[in-house]
């Protein structure tokens, strides 16, 4: 249930109450955003390709199939990560909406701003976080566990980038939302 608080889904777009000199930045993050969903879309495209010539393969030929369930893993983690940014500029993520409809709009203004700040520490933690586990596996040279072993500097770094790119997006949208809620206070109080 929406009560047209944040912007519809559809065509992305830069937020107007964006401050003018965050406008470049903002302009090339949406441009990043776009890239990585044609990208994430190929890799669940080859992720459901992968588990398919798996379960194919298996079955007709009793073929080993240790590789396929890695790197579907490996193409499911980057698509979610990396899109993770795109999906919040879009206001795309799952929001419990059962205080808009009972707080005053000035309160709810508050509260949407309150809950962009908390995702933004929360997902720089995670970044931070992740951009720690991507170090320690490219330093140690860690692998997985299969015969294949791939290196998991992959996943990290996947989700590294992603979880960097969500606090970016984050952050610009907790500008915005900062900057209208000044707007509104001057202009009230003019």
């Amino acid at each position: 249930m929406s009560h047209a608080i944040d912007t519809a889904p559809g065509r992305p777009h830069i937020d107007p109450h964006t401050p003018r000199l965050l406008q470049p930045l903002a302009r090339g993050l949406l441009w990043v955003n776009q890239a990585l969903v044609v990208l994430g879309m190929l890799a669940l495209l080859v992720a459901s390709g992968v588990l398919s010539w798996s379960v194919f393969s298996r079955y007709l030929f009793q073929a080993s199939t240790d590789w396929q369930d890695e790197a579907a893993v490996f193409c499911l983690v980057g698509a979610t990560f990396l899109c993770a940014a795109h999906v919040q500029s879009q206001r795309g993520h799952v929001g419990i909406e059962a205080l808009a409809g009972l707080l005053p709009a000035a309160l709810n203004r508050l509260r949407l701003a309150l809950v962009d700040l908390l995702s933004t520490l929360f997902c720089a933690f995670f970044a931070w976080k992740s951009w720690t586990l991507f170090h320690e596996a490219w330093s140690e040279g860690q692998t997985t566990s299969s015969s294949w072993a791939p290196p998991l500097w992959i996943p990290y770094g996947l989700m590294a980038l992603g979880m960097s790119l969500l606090c970016l997006q984050l952050a610009l949208q907790l500008s915005a939302r900062l900057n209208a809620l000044r707007a509104a206070a001057t202009g009230r109080a003019a």
